[in-house]
């Protein structure tokens, strides 16, 4: 016996042969292997607010969320995600219909695919875009249908027109994220209506990863899809404890919709995770009733981190994209005498000892990604000025 099969047909499912090895798992271990400081994937290098880990210690010593939680999430949890959307958008939710907890944004991504889409049904999304979305499109049997952001001013925007000839009779939803991973793009409220509208006019379900709501920069003003005209009904909107509280590894995201969406996704995530993050999704219910100076002191250290990243990259000749949300800055290494992002990234550790990650990765055309480098800046000042200071060196 030698543990091979004797059919010809691969392992993997044909659906999922383009997707092999994340570029994050492949820069992370590069940035081990060279001690690198590691500026590719998005993750804080410290932890959250001490009495949010303070309150998952009080509920697993409690016993509360020890065994299996509710299958749609702690009533507590619902509750503040429904005051939470409330308090910020008056975006009025039923706790007990209209709300999900799930294993994170990624999990409430793959559901709502998962059950909203089936084979043949077309998913037009804003290209480039996190690697989940290729990938669950795929698992649910769906054709995707990119729209590129392409830069303009300084920052990349979205083409309407473009969006709108990429509906065809086949389109099922819209993947919307904002503010946008990798780019740093936020929507505006004439993008946003425009997207309401053509979804109302061509009766399309849209999926909207709004996972860094709070983190939006400078005038950039972050507006919820499900507020506009004819949207409430008709979308999914994601959200995300990770991103807002720096606890990523906790793993506690959500959807908030119309019961018929609710019912849906929960059909397609009860059969993934059924349930997960006990403890955590009652520090997190406690984490979302923070006060208002909370969220405005996060978004104020993070904007410093952003202007000390980014003028750290643009005196090492990067041209800098800007950033109005998120915690991820793209750049353009042509300046630098450099086209290929993939080539850039896999020799930056060796050459100034910092690890970024190839946009390129997140495109189906690739060539439109290829001169692209994205940069995450959510780790500490001193991590970020060691890393400026790499970076400028002449071998950069």
């Amino acid at each position: 016996m030698t543990g091979m099969t004797s059919s010809a047909r691969p392992l993997l499912n044909r659906r999922l042969t383009e997707f092999g090895t994340t570029i994050f798992a492949e820069m992370s271990a590069l940035a081990l292997r060279t001690g690198s400081i590691n500026l590719g994937q998005g993750f804080p290098d410290t932890d959250g607010p001490e009495e949010v880990r303070e309150a998952a210690v009080r509920a697993l010593r409690d016993g509360r969320g020890n065994q299996y939680p509710p299958g749609p999430g702690v009533p507590e949890l619902r509750t503040a995600i429904a005051a939470h959307q409330e308090r910020r958008y008056g975006l009025s939710h039923d706790p007990d219909t209209e709300v999900l907890v799930t294993a994170g944004a990624t999990e409430a991504i793959a559901a709502a695919l998962l059950a909203l889409v089936e084979p043949g049904d077309e998913v037009v999304a804003l290209e480039p875009y996190y690697d989940s979305y290729a990938a669950c499109i795929a698992m649910a049997g769906g054709t995707r249908v990119p729209v590129t952001l392409r830069p303009h001013d300084s920052s990349f925007r979205l083409d309407l027109d473009e969006l709108r000839a990429a509906v065809t009779d086949r389109t099922r939803l819209l993947l919307i994220n904002t503010p946008h991973n990798p780019t740093g793009t936020v929507l505006t409220r004439g993008e946003l209506t425009a997207i309401a509208e053509l979804a109302v006019e061509r009766d399309l379900l849209v999926v909207t990863d709004e996972v860094y709501e709070h983190l939006v920069f400078d005038e950039a003003e972050h507006l919820p899809l499900a507020t506009f005209p004819g949207m409430r009904e008709r979308t999914v909107t994601i959200g995300s404890a990770g991103k807002t509280f720096s606890f990523t590894g906790w793993k506690v995201g959500w959807i908030t919709a119309a019961p018929g969406l609710v019912s849906a996704v929960r059909s397609a995530k009860q059969f993934l995770t059924y349930v997960s993050s006990g403890p955590f999704q009652y520090a997190v219910a406690e984490a979302l009733a923070l006060p208002d100076s909370y969220f405005t002191a996060f978004r104020e250290d993070m904007l410093a981190k952003r202007n000390l990243l980014a003028n750290g990259l643009a005196e090492a000749g990067f041209e800098v994209f800007r950033t109005a949300g998120t915690y991820f800055i793209t750049t353009d290494i042509r300046p630098l005498g450099e086209s290929d992002g993939f080539a850039f990234c896999r020799a930056l550790p060796e050459r100034c000892g910092v690890v970024a990650i190839p946009n390129a990765v997140f495109y189906d055309h690739r060539e439109q990604g290829a001169p692209f480098v994205r940069f995450a800046f959510c780790k500490q000042t001193a991590v970020l000025e060691e890393a400026a200071a790499r970076l400028k060196k002449p071998t950069a």
